[in-house]
C-alpha cells in the first residue's frame, strides 16, 4: 500500500506557482490577483478564507476580503459581485459558500464572470469542462486529477467508482475521469443515496472516490484488492483527545481498508490541501490567460 500524500504534493505545486510569481515580479508584471466575499460569520467560512489568504501570500499572490453581515440582500451582493467584475486589477473571484437562505448561491455564481469563476462553479465553466474545452476546473476535483498525475496512477480502462453525486465534488469528478485525457479514459459509476447493491458495485471498481459525506462509509469488505482509494470526506467527530475537541473523519474507515489497496489518500493531509491548491493554480491561469490593457 503506498500512502498518497497530499500535503507533500500540494507543497511541490505551490513552490512551482511562487517560482513563476517570482519571474512574474523580476519583469515587472502584474501578480496575480485574488479577492473572496465573505458574507456572515460562519466559523468554517472564516477558517476557509482565512487558509485561502495565507495561501496566496506564500506563493506571492495579492489578495483581499471583502466581508458583509449575513444581513446583506441578494441584490446587494449582485451589485457587490458586479463591482469586483468590472475591476481589472481582480484576476479571480470566490464568494464563499453557503451563503444565508434568503441569497440564491446559484444567483451570485451566474453572476460572476466565467473568466473569473477560479472555484469553476460557473455554468459556463462546467460547460466547458463537459465538452472537454479549456475552463476553470472546480478546485476539488481538479486537485484530485493532480494527485493521481503525480502519483503515476494509470486511469485509462479502468473502472471508476464515484460515491457521491454533488455538483462540487460527485459530478464533476465522474466527468473528469471519463474524458479523453490522461488521467481519465475510465469507465464511470456514480453511486448516491437511491443506488441499490452498493457495496456490490463499489467491489467493482479499480479506483473509487469517496465523496459522500458520511464517516467510515466504505469499509472494507466493499474494497477489492489493489484499488485505488481516493477519500474525499472530512467530517468534524467530537473527540476529546484532540485539543481542539474534534478530529477530521473521512468517508473510508482508512485502518482497515489501507491494507487492501495498492494507493488510498490519508484524511487529513490527502485531497485536502489540494483544494486550495488548486484554487491558486486557477487564479495564476485567469492572470495568465487575461488580454493585456493598452
Amino acid at each position: 500500500m503506498q500512502l498518497i500524500d497530499g500535503k507533500k504534493i500540494g507543497e511541490e505545486i505551490r513552490r512551482e506557482i511562487a517560482a513563476e510569481v517570482t519571474e512574474i515580479k523580476a519583469r515587472n508584471g502584474k501578480v496575480p490577483y485574488l479577492v473572496a466575499v465573505l458574507v456572515g460569520n460562519d466559523g468554517g467560512s472564516e477558517t476557509y478564507v482565512g487558509h485561502k489568504v495565507k495561501a496566496c501570500a506564500e506563493v506571492g499572490f495579492r489578495s483581499a476580503v471583502y466581508r458583509y453581515p449575513d444581513t446583506i440582500s441578494e441584490d446587494e451582493l449582485l451589485n457587490v459581485v458586479e463591482s469586483i467584475n468590472n475591476d481589472p486589477e481582480v484576476d479571480g473571484l470566490i464568494v464563499q459558500l453557503p451563503l444565508p437562505k434568503h441569497i440564491s448561491a446559484d444567483r451570485v455564481t451566474e453572476k460572476i464572470l466565467p473568466e473569473k469563476d477560479v472555484d469553476g462553479f460557473h455554468p459556463a465553466n462546467i460547460g466547458r469542462m463537459v465538452k472537454g474545452w479549456d475552463c476553470y476546473l472546480p478546485a476539488t476535483p481538479n486537485g484530485i486529477v493532480e494527485l493521481l498525475k503525480r502519483s503515476g496512477i494509470q486511469t485509462a480502462g479502468k473502472h471508476c467508482v464515484v460515491i457521491g453525486r454533488s455538483q462540487i465534488v460527485g459530478l464533476p469528478m465522474s466527468i473528469l475521469m471519463q474524458r479523453q485525457a490522461e488521467p481519465g479514459n475510465c469507465t464511470v459509476t456514480i453511486c448516491h443515496s437511491r443506488t441499490q447493491n452498493m457495496p456490490e458495485i463499489i467491489r467493482q471498481a479499480d479506483i473509487i472516490v469517496a465523496a459522500i459525506g458520511k464517516p467510515g462509509f466504505v469499509t472494507a469488505d466493499m474494497v477489492k484488492e489493489g484499488a485505488v482509494v481516493i477519500d474525499v470526506g472530512t467530517t468534524r467527530v467530537a473527540d476529546a483527545t484532540k485539543k481542539s475537541g474534534f478530529a477530521l473523519k473521512g468517508d473510508v474507515k482508512f485502518d482497515e481498508v489501507a491494507p487492501k489497496c495498492s494507493h488510498i489518500t490519508p484524511v487529513p493531509g490527502g485531497v485536502g490541501p489540494m483544494t486550495i491548491v488548486s484554487l491558486l493554480q486557477n487564479t495564476l491561469k485567469a492572470s495568465r490567460d487575461k488580454p493585456a490593457t493598452p
